[in-house]
């Protein structure tokens, strides 16, 4: 299961960094492209921190990947874009597997390595996505919250998250009372219901 769980992880923040890189790079900022980030190359995405706490307490994160805004048309549309980017990604790369995952099992039995195997993937791509979007600083949630909120309130939320955020995010992470995190108990209900939704392809 560990073996499963690392290559899971692996394929998984590896897309959703490549992402981040790809659309920056699209939307005219070449920074990720100077720093070898438009790659599917694993070792140019993994961040050590993300990568402990996926594997002891099922949520991480991958390197960030940096962007110019100055580089950028539209500093904040582009920024939501580029953090967008991630998350949407793995949906979709989940949605993909479980599509092809379907198919060729069409009408028979799948092997309980490739049953395990597939939920693995999908539920780490879907997890990863879903606890992106929570809008902390610094997931790609806290980017998309400023595109969207009114300016006064971004400036503001901006200054907050820059100062707290990271500590707000080990809050959420760390157990509170028993096994379970607060930001498990907010997010949780919307990964497996997605899973679900996925599941019904299979």
């Amino acid at each position: 299961m560990f073996v499963l769980l690392a290559g899971a992880l692996l394929i998984s923040i590896t897309i959703h960094e490549f992402a981040h890189a790809w659309v920056a790079d699209r939307l005219g900022d070449p920074t990720p492209r100077y720093q070898g980030r438009v790659s599917l190359d694993p070792r140019a995405h993994l961040d050590p921190l993300g990568t402990i706490s996926l594997l002891l307490v099922g949520f991480g994160w991958g390197k960030p990947v940096p962007f110019d805004p100055y580089n950028l048309r539209d500093p904040e549309r582009d920024g939501a874009l580029i953090a967008l980017a991630g998350p949407a990604s793995n949906l979709i790369f989940a949605l993909i597997i479980s599509i092809v995952f379907g198919l060729a099992n069409a009408g028979g039995t799948p092997a309980d390595i490739s049953l395990l195997l597939i939920q693995t993937v999908v539920f780490i791509n879907v997890m990863l996505a879903i606890f992106n979007l929570v809008p902390v600083y610094p997931l790609d949630g806290s980017k998309i919250a400023l595109a969207l909120l009114p300016k006064n309130l971004a400036l503001e939320y901006e200054a907050f998250m820059q100062r707290y955020g990271t500590l707000l995010l080990i809050a959420l992470i760390v157990p509170w009372s028993g096994s379970q995190s607060p930001i498990s108990r907010l997010i949780m209900p919307a990964i497996e219901s997605i899973v679900s939704l996925y599941m019904q392809l299979w």
